[in-house]
């Protein structure tokens, strides 16, 4: 009988390595990481803000919420995150900012996304996506946050940056781009910071079409002496060679076409309309037919706010802004005019340095908790937290325990009143009050404490 033939064990089939993760047919890398046991640094263009410089990011923050409240404006938070799309249609794909300067990835998803450059584009998003224009307008935000730009950084100028904006969405009328403009000059006024307010407009996309043509033909004859970035600018982007930095590029802008000449009667008329209003204010401003901004979105008015300077070129601005009237309907909402601006917390931050303005200091606190050994450190703790829920601004240093170092403290702080509680205190029920200006102490009754400090400081 024959014998029957074994069968042979089916070989199993090799499992793939999974290298990378598909999405949509996009290939995505599983990121690679290398650990290096040098100290981390920050990044190039990134740097910490530290304790010693808050001050003047709380003062600016102040200021903004002061002037916000002051001009109707609410706070309006987004992500730092968004769909690269977004400011590809909205800041415009020939722009430096789309080219050569967005944080744009994807991520593991397979999805393409950046860290945002600007603010309004994501204002105009969020306005879209929650139905605002349902509500009476037009709606009025403000924000105050990080943006991202892979630029050389220089004075002023970072990779991650700050700038606080303020955007009015759903009207047309001349008189809230005006108003933006009175806000802007009003906030660097009240820092005490002398600024020019500079002014254009850069008409609509009907108007602006003559007038592109014109502009091509006066710099075809002066090709030979522009910057290579202008040589693209003019099939791409021509209103940008009016904006370039190049000294050369600037002499030239000089004497281009200006597009006031060029306006239809609708822009001719809103922009009349605008200094009109900025007129009445008497806030100074200068014509400025060179100034067209760097982002596609914009319509009509632009402005930016320079330092007194000599030096007139545009890079030195504290920020700007303008009229925006097709960004909404560019992104898939209803035709939504709108106008906005936005400043530089750093640039503002330097300039208060340079001109050694006067800001804020950290509040002095009202009282100094001092403690000699463990009981009467636990017991301190209960007594801080009784203090700041009265309304008392308190210090302390409960880490030491040498009665010199904490008052040593306390005098650097300035503060007015030090309570002082030690072993015998606590055995009767006491505490020491201290003048820190005279040095003069007295003993309190531990239950009473808090009745004789608000008599001391009228609270």
């Amino acid at each position: 009988m024959a014998k029957e033939k074994k069968k042979m064990p089916a070989k199993k089939k090799a499992t793939p390595k999974a290298p990378t993760k598909k999405k949509a047919n996009v290939v995505v890398k599983e990121p690679v990481f290398k650990v290096s046991k040098k100290t981390p640094q920050t990044l190039r263009g990134f740097k910490d803000i530290l304790p010693i410089d808050e001050k003047f990011w709380n003062y600016i923050r102040d200021k903004v919420r002061a002037i916000a409240y002051d001009y109707g404006y609410d706070r309006i938070d987004l992500p730092l995150l968004e769909d690269t799309n977004l400011f590809i249609r909205s800041v415009g794909k020939d722009t430096d900012i789309v080219g050569k300067e967005m944080f744009a990835f994807q991520d593991r998803g397979g999805d393409n996304v950046s860290l945002r450059p600007e603010a309004t584009a994501s204002v105009a998003r969020a306005y879209i996506n929650h139905g605002m224009l349902n509500l009476p307008q037009p709606i009025r935000t403000y924000y105050i946050g990080p943006m991202f730009r892979y630029e050389r950084p220089q004075s002023g100028r970072y990779r991650q940056f700050n700038q606080f904006g303020f955007e009015a969405i759903g009207d047309i009328h001349p008189v809230l781009d005006a108003q933006l403009i009175i806000l802007t000059y009003k906030f660097f006024e009240e820092l005490g910071i002398p600024v020019n307010i500079q002014i254009n407009s850069i008409g609509c996309p009907d108007c602006r079409k003559e007038y592109k043509t014109q502009l091509v033909n006066y710099y075809k004859t002066q090709k030979s002496d522009l910057c290579d970035d202008c040589k693209v600018r003019m099939t791409k982007n021509p209103l940008r060679l009016l904006d370039c930095k190049e000294e050369k590029c600037i002499a030239i802008a000089e004497d281009a076409p200006h597009i006031l000449d060029w306006l239809c009667d609708e822009c001719k008329n809103h922009f009349v309309k605008v200094l009109e209003f900025i007129d009445e204010t008497e806030i100074p401003y200068n014509l400025n037919s060179s100034l067209v901004r760097g982002l596609d979105y914009y319509t009509k008015t632009v402005f930016e706010v320079w330092p007194e300077s000599k030096d007139k070129k545009a890079q030195n601005a504290l920020g700007g802004g303008g009229r925006y009237d097709n960004l909404v309907e560019m992104l898939g909402g209803r035709p939504t005019p709108a106008v906005g601006m936005a400043i530089g917390i750093e640039r503002t931050i330097l300039k208060l340095k340079e001109l050694e303005l006067e800001v804020p200091e950290k509040e002095i606190p009202d009282i100094f908790v001092a403690q000699l050994g463990e009981a009467a450190k636990r017991k301190c703790l209960g007594l801080f937290e009784d203090l700041r829920k009265e309304g008392f601004k308190v210090a302390e240093s409960f880490a030491k325990d040498g009665l010199k170092n904490q008052l040593d403290i306390a005098d650097k702080l300035k503060v007015k009143y030090a309570l002082i509680l030690g072993q015998k205190e606590l055995s009767e029920e006491t505490i020491l009050l201290r003048d820190m200006d005279g040095g003069v102490q007295e003993t309190v009754n531990y239950s009473k404490v808090i009745k004789e400090l608000k008599k001391r400081l009228g609270k």
